[in-house]
């Protein structure tokens, strides 16, 4: 109604003009609800991804990760929304902050829209953030450079020196968010995002899992500052439906950080303790056959557990992490011109780690 009130320059219903759909810079920070235990282990993971503690809040048992323009942070609370969260979900994503061209502005027209907004008691030293609930639950925060927002990790957090960190891993940026949601809700939370935000679609994928079919799609910017990847699917058994019945409900399955060089982050976090994904040597066989690559790369591309793509515009390299703690694990990828998401590699992902899971519960009986 609104944008038929734009084209034509009359009334709608009576529904007041919204302020145009938001622009999106990227992702300021992803937020993982733990509790103690937990928040130790995923300190040492992070830790070993390269990631160096930057800051503790002022007065709340949350901290600060950094490495390149990422930031993760660590609520330990033992009240409240994250808290709450953690209840329900166990250690998992419960908030990602955008960065947007007006913070309040896209606060307002979510508003409009009837998204549901988050407020809650607002500490002394602490700034007020808008946000909305988002998938599962969750909630989109929005920040801006044009206003106190912008100072968030100066005004909350007291900096911290680093000690005992193990070597930066060369992530550079958020690549990408994966959520994976119930089917029948698919078209709802694509709607959210590309009626709040100045983000496009791309076309559905079905993905072949061992279990039966994914269908994903991707949200995203013209410039790429932002991708979220929706999943969902309508058999019982496939890893993002299993996911969904281990997190009790939908969430963030997994994170992709962008890398300027992926071999070489590939072999700091070896270096580091972290075991990636293991890809079946056949892959490279295939991958031989379908793509005609330097034997070299090819090898270096097996030693690293790296999958690769390439179309018109580039290449593509992805490698992944085993899962932390079943629920959720970490993408590493670098971009070399490349738009997609490395589509024709995922059935291969999603059958090393349904072979992973299996072996593992095998060890646990």
């Amino acid at each position: 109604m609104d944008q038929l009130r734009e084209r034509t320059g009359r009334p709608q219903g009576g529904v007041s003009a919204l302020p145009p759909r938001s622009q999106c810079l990227g992702v300021e920070f992803i937020e993982f609800a733990v509790d103690d235990r937990t928040g130790d282990e995923l300190v040492q993971f992070l830790v070993s991804l390269g990631f160096r503690d930057a800051g503790r809040h002022k007065s709340k048992a949350v901290t600060r990760w950094t490495q390149g323009a990422i930031n993760l942070v660590i609520n330990r609370e033992k009240e409240g929304f994250a808290h709450a969260h953690y209840i329900t979900h166990g250690p998992s994503v419960c908030a990602i902050g955008l960065k947007v061209q007006s913070a309040a502005a896209t606060l307002d027209r979510a508003e409009k829209l009837h998204d549901v907004p988050f407020r809650q008691k607002v500490g002394p030293g602490e700034l007020e953030i808008p946000a909305v609930r988002g998938v599962g639950g969750s909630l989109l925060y929005f920040v801006d450079q044009d206003s106190a927002l912008a100072k968030v990790w100066d005004v909350e957090f007291d900096p911290v020196q680093a000690v005992g960190t193990a070597a930066a891993a060369g992530l550079t940026a958020v690549d990408h968010v994966s959520q994976s949601m119930h089917y029948e809700d698919m078209l709802s939370w694509l709607l959210f995002y590309t009626s709040l935000l100045e983000v496009q679609k791309t076309p559905q994928l079905d993905i072949s899992d061992p279990g039966g079919i994914v269908r994903s799609q991707v949200v995203e910017t013209a410039d790429g500052a932002l991708r979220i990847a929706l999943n969902a699917s309508q058999s019982a058994r496939t890893q993002s439906s299993r996911f969904l019945d281990e997190y009790f409900g939908s969430g963030v399955q997994h994170i992709a950080f962008a890398a300027g060089d992926i071999v070489a982050a590939a072999q700091r976090l070896k270096a580091n303790g972290v075991e990636t994904l293991a890809i079946p040597e056949n892959y490279y066989d295939d991958l031989e056959a379908r793509i005609d690559l330097p034997a070299a790369q090819l090898d270096m591309l097996k030693a690293n557990n790296i999958l690769y793509d390439r179309d018109e515009n580039g290449e593509y390299f992805q490698l992944y992490t085993k899962s932390f703690k079943d629920l959720f694990f970490i993408e590493i990828v670098e971009r070399r011109g490349y738009r997609g998401f490395g589509a024709v590699n995922a059935p291969i992902r999603l059958n090393a780690q349904s072979r992973l899971a299996s072996e593992l519960a095998m060890s646990r009986l």
